[in-house]
């Protein structure tokens, strides 16, 4: 089975294009990692390609530092560049978008940089984590 589903927020506007008839959307989701060492990356940078109607709401309504959720498929190929080396591609192709907060959340979040300062979330004490069941 090949499925991924992925919570993040949207790092540039998506690039749209029309490819005959049918609208494509690509765009690059950032994914917090779980686990933080330091020196090392906190977040993984995923492309996601969205075709048809999914690419036309991607055109409408997604926009850099929109949080959503992404369900889709990876994909993998890869091509031939200018230089004669070849390169190797990993996607998300995206099979269904949903927002993650209401318009208000996005814009109050946008100058904050902790996303746990949203009053619909509260912090978990050091030491409680082992009890609760699904973290």
């Amino acid at each position: 089975m090949n499925k991924v589903m992925l919570i993040g927020r949207i790092v540039r506007d998506p690039e749209i294009r029309a490819a005959g008839s049918t609208t494509v959307a690509k765009y690059t989701l950032a994914v917090d990692r779980k686990y933080k060492k330091d020196g090392d990356p906190t977040a993984d940078f995923i492309n996601c390609i969205a075709f048809g109607k999914l690419a036309d709401f991607a055109e409408k309504y997604l926009a850099k530092g929109t949080k959503i959720a992404v369900e889709g498929r990876i994909q993998t190929g890869s091509y031939t560049n200018k230089d004669g080396n070849k390169v190797y591609t990993t996607d998300v192709i995206v099979e269904s978008t949903e927002f993650c907060e209401s318009k208000s959340s996005q814009k109050s979040n946008a100058g904050s940089t902790n996303a746990n300062q949203n009053a619909d979330f509260v912090n978990v004490a050091a030491g409680v984590t082992d009890e609760i069941p699904f973290i």
